[in-house]
């Protein structure tokens, strides 16, 4: 049976070994988005912003506010992808030792 822990270090690893993953969640970060704002700040185009928020919300990692809206949609970290990015942050800190 797999535990909490072990399905948040799961869901890390997907997200580490894509650095676009790992840039659109870190842009995000507490804020609600965009795909424009995030592509700008994350330096990653739209289009690939786009498969990436697919891609994420498909693991619950961020979930979208507007769904119903076809330009301008809102994104959001889920509670899981605050604790997948917290536990990002966490081993960066542990590598600059």
């Amino acid at each position: 049976m797999e535990n909490e822990n072990d399905k948040l270090l799961k869901l890390t690893s997907y997200v580490q070994i894509s650095k676009y993953r790992e840039k659109t969640l870190k842009s995000i970060g507490d804020d609600v988005k965009i795909p424009t704002n995030i592509a700008k700040d994350s330096g990653i185009r739209t289009n690939h912003i786009s498969k990436v928020l697919s891609e994420l919300k498909s693991k619950e990692i961020v979930e979208c506010i507007n769904e119903e809206a076809r330009k301008g949609r809102l994104y959001r970290l889920t509670e899981t992808g605050k604790d997948v990015l917290n536990t990002i942050k966490v081993k960066e800190k542990k590598e600059e030792k």
